[in-house]
């Protein structure tokens, strides 16, 4: 792989089998209590099944590992690679994303047993020089997935009128956030990854920056602000709202954030009281611009909220360490709890190229639409973000665990 879509250092805290092995135990880990009918469901094109994020990640270990890489190794089942791509137009034809919830078949039993074959599989490329930087994005790829389930799942279980818990203990109880601003000088500053630990390639390459002097919160909005914005007509004021968001808040009737209702939100634990000081999660780009101008304030760019997270540690606050139950409890963390709007359109560095090949799709063809997140989430796993890290998603998208941080002129 070219060294522009991946780097890896030997100096990295575990080694690639041990994230591995963790990362791998750790999908399975937060399947175990679905059913085969709760691992197939699919609630909306957003979303994915549980069982095809089983599937999916293992065929990106069979695909771009596997296949090239280990000598006399066949497809599990050649059928399987049509079922269970994704997006890579390099490797064909593919079911379409819609459809993904009417694979009945194969079963869950078959899978895992799937996984397992290529874990085994696995074992004697891990410890590859030449092989690293594409089993640190393989690894890199199924965290994510983590997450995507994490969510995919919460939003398949409250479509379900009983409300039913994934998991029964309720979510940790809110800490107290600090009050105050990061206030920082503007300037030129540096931003994109540096260095020679993992990074995906659209974090790079790295370039400078003219920042104007700014300040960001050192708190994130929580659910009780949220309901002050509600009820002070924030849903129903044309003035704060950007031309699309207005569009879209009145045709599709938007009137909270996603999994409110009368005082309470639905969790992987069920419906539970909504705790006014946990910071507001599953709100889409559009909300968020619109409470930051309620606010008197705005959304910090990406590179403003970057130059503050390089003074920060990247896996600290509440992010995700074992399988069971996540939600944003306001550690006053910079990162963790949820992914953090900015204002930044989703859009290439400067000297950006794409990687050669099919894992050249992995992230350059979606720069267009979207806009980036910083940070990470309580279902982000632990280790796994980074100052320089990129999320992204389309303004109207709050299925995963979105807030914001407010930003001002200084």
């Amino acid at each position: 792989m070219p060294e522009a879509q991946t780097r890896t250092s030997t100096g990295d805290k575990a080694s690639l089998a041990t994230r591995f092995a963790e990362t791998r135990a750790l999908t399975e880990a937060l399947c175990a209590p679905l059913s085969e009918a709760d691992a197939t469901i699919q609630s909306m094109e957003d979303a994915s099944p549980a069982k095809w994020h089983l599937a999916h990640v293992t065929w990106f270990w069979e695909t771009f590992l596997l296949r090239d890489h280990a000598p006399g190794y066949t497809l599990y089942d050649e059928a399987w690679p049509f079922l269970f791509n994704s997006y890579y137009e390099a490797e064909g034809d593919r079911i379409l994303r819609k459809r993904r919830g009417m694979l009945s078949r194969p079963t869950l039993a078959q899978v895992l047993d799937w996984r397992a074959c290529v874990d085994d599989a696995m074992a004697p490329l891990l410890d590859r020089p030449e092989l690293a930087d594409l089993i640190a994005l393989g690894i890199a790829h199924e965290q994510q997935h983590i997450e995507l389930l994490l969510t995919d799942i919460k939003h398949a279980f409250s479509k379900n009128p009983l409300g039913p818990a994934i998991w029964s203990e309720p979510p940790e109880a809110s800490s107290q956030q600090q009050e105050g601003w990061y206030d920082h000088p503007g300037g030129i500053a540096m931003v994109g990854h540096q260095g020679s630990t993992f990074a995906f390639d659209n974090e790079g390459p790295a370039h400078r920056v003219l920042l104007e002097p700014f300040a960001l919160s050192r708190r994130l909005v929580t659910n009780g602000e949220w309901a002050d914005f509600i009820a002070d007509g924030g849903y129903s004021t044309a003035s704060l709202w950007l031309s699309d968001g207005w569009a879209w808040v009145n045709r599709m009737g938007i009137s909270a954030p996603l999994y409110w209702r009368d005082g309470e939100q639905f969790t992987h634990a069920g419906w539970q009281a909504r705790d006014p000081d946990a910071p507001v999660t599953h709100i889409s780009y559009y909300e968020a611009d619109a409470f930051a101008s309620w606010a008197g304030a705005r959304l910090p760019s990406e590179f403003e909220w970057e130059v503050i997270g390089q003074g920060h540690d990247a896996a600290a606050g509440n992010q995700l360490d074992t399988a069971g139950p996540v939600a944003p409890r306001g550690t006053g963390e910079l990162f963790g709890d949820v992914w953090q709007f900015t204002r930044s359109g989703y859009l290439p560095y400067p000297r950006f190229q794409p990687a050669a090949g099919a894992v050249g799709e992995y992230n350059g063809k979606f720069m267009s639409g979207q806009w980036v997140l910083k940070g990470a989430s309580c279902a982000t796993m632990r280790g796994h973000s980074r100052a320089s890290y990129r999320n992204f998603f389309y303004p109207q998208q709050r299925w995963q665990f979105t807030g914001l941080r407010l930003a001002k002129d200084s």
